[in-house]
């Protein structure tokens, strides 16, 4: 009986941990400007128009 009150403790303390990922901002928004500047492209040529370059983003 001990066991299963010492389980009933323990389960609920271990139900709480929490993984966290933070990813770096910068590396974010670099990235998403490259996604975005080859659509983009991919648009342009789809059009069989020259491709214009969005205007960069501000910094934060």
């Amino acid at each position: 009986m001990k066991k299963l009150g010492a389980l009933a403790l323990v389960l609920p303390l271990a139900a709480c941990v929490t993984i966290n990922i933070y990813f770096p901002a910068a590396a974010v928004e670099k990235a998403a400007d490259k996604i975005i500047e080859e659509v983009w492209q991919a648009k342009a040529a789809a059009n069989g128009a020259p491709a214009a370059k969005p205007a960069p983003a501000a910094p934060q």
